[in-house]
């Protein structure tokens, strides 16, 4: 029986992963190459550092972000504990004051005895070791060219393009159509009609909004065959219509004619309540971003369950690599976890974190790893990234759309939403119960820093 595991990455998601094998009463070599060898993004040593915003999202009961969040705390997640002492003021959001979250994790982890810190870069992988890479988007090349070594270069992905999503209930049906291109085929896409004079000013919103500000880190050499909308919009006026918002063989049924422009919507999954924005990747701030989408006709009063993006990501292809315990199929000793294992956000690469964790020190007690259930955030998380079709995978937040479908409809949206939770929260509890002896959640190891610093 192996009692170690090695953790290569002391990001937000290996730290929450050597945190939960310590925890276990599992030994933990943790691998962190910084401050020796820094990344372009990173400016301290510490870990658990945040590079971009300091949000953890949506702190509001009974939104997706608050049910992960909860379901991390029952588990004992020591990021999202950390978070809450360090929090500012940021309305319902959780946000946290970056150089004391970042230290205090780093007090924490560096205190506990089970776990020793490596100050070191990982080359190469011992796939015979139990081993959690989480070396986040920003991997270096030399870690990149073995994960792609054993992983298949073909799973291994350095660009990152999103398209915004919108929920279905909140477009207004009166204003688009279905049609299929040239009627061919089903009618699957809907379709937002603008005349010129409602294009041009789509268009003047466009070009004028404010982009997210690039950094030198993140060099963003666009593939043509994937460039941002704005960037297509400033080659001409009429770009658009010749590039994502073509409307040629989209024949409006009410006027009987092809309109000036159109977006498409298409279907993001297969309960039809969120679509995606044909197309519409782009780098601009989401505040700009919902005041230009809002501009397409039907979108006027859309709500966004996540706007477009485009940056440098390294990410596998799991789909194709990865079972719902985040263990690699071909080597199932090694377990990826945080934003390189297919997911966004700083909430679900913690999650992803603890779930490595809870899964490696299984393993390495010879006990039984099992997956979180699905109805639970957790649960929806792991089984998209395992379950999309690798043949388009691109990296998720957590939404109630990863979320399966109550067997009794629920029209009004609050109370569809507070059901979702309630039932996860019951799915939870007995999961991590059957997992954990009583009170583990509460419990810190032995020598361990308590939170609020004192010993």
């Amino acid at each position: 029986m192996e009692r170690n595991v090695s953790i290569i990455g002391a990001g937000l998601a290996g730290t929450e992963a050597a945190w939960q094998c310590a925890r276990r009463g599992i030994g933990v070599d943790l691998f962190e190459m910084r401050p020796q060898r820094s990344t372009p993004a990173h400016q301290t040593g510490d870990f658990a550092e945040l590079v971009c915003s300091n949000s953890l999202k949506s702190d509001s009961e009974n939104t997706a972000p608050w049910l992960l969040k909860e379901e991390m705390r029952r588990a004992g997640s020591l990021l999202m504990g950390v978070a809450r002492e360090c929090a500012v003021p940021a309305g319902h959001a959780l946000a946290v004051d970056r150089t004391s979250f970042a230290t205090k994790v780093t007090a924490a982890i560096s205190a506990d005895p089970r776990i020793r810190i490596r100050r070191q870069e990982v080359t190469e992988v011992d796939r015979s070791q139990i081993t959690i890479l989480a070396p986040g988007p920003l991997a270096s090349d030399a870690l990149a060219e073995e994960i792609a070594r054993f992983s298949g270069s073909s799973h291994l992905h350095f660009y990152d393009s999103i398209s915004p999503i919108v929920e279905a209930d909140s477009i207004d049906l009166a204003k688009v159509y279905w049609a299929a291109r040239y009627e061919k085929g089903s009618a699957d896409y809907l379709n937002c009609p603008l005349a010129k004079e409602e294009y041009d000013r789509f268009y003047d919103a466009l070009v004028a909004a404010q982009s997210v500000e690039e950094r030198d880190w993140e060099n963003l050499n666009y593939f043509e065959g994937c460039l941002p909308i704005e960037e297509i919009a400033r080659r001409g006026r009429d770009t658009l219509r010749f590039g994502p918002m073509k409307p040629v063989g989209l024949k409006d049924p009410c006027t009987g004619r092809m309109p000036y422009a159109v977006v498409q919507l298409r279907r993001e999954n297969l309960r039809a309540d969120s679509y995606n924005l044909v197309g519409f990747q782009n780098h601009l701030q989401f505040a700009e971003q919902g005041k230009v989408l809002r501009l397409i006709p039907g979108l006027e009063h859309a709500r966004f369950l996540r706007y477009g993006q485009i940056h440098r990501n390294t990410y596998i292809n799991a789909p194709s690599l990865l079972t719902e315990t985040l263990q690699m199929k071909q080597h199932p000793k090694i377990f990826f976890a945080g934003q390189i294992c297919g997911v966004e956000g700083y909430v679900e690469s913690i999650a992803t974190g603890l779930m490595a964790g809870l899964h490696a020190a299984a393993l390495a007690s010879n006990a039984r790893l099992v997956a979180p259930p699905r109805a639970t955030a957790f649960g929806s998380l792991v089984y998209y990234i395992t379950h999309a079709n690798p043949l388009n995978f691109q990296p998720a937040n957590i939404t109630f759309d990863l979320l399966p479908a109550l067997d009794q409809k629920i029209r009004d949206r609050e109370q569809r939403h507070r059901r979702q939770c309630s039932l996860a929260l019951e799915e939870f509890d007995r999961w991590i119960g059957s997992l954990d002896p009583p009170g583990l959640a509460s419990m810190p190891p032995p020598g361990c820093l308590c939170l609020d610093g004192e010993a």
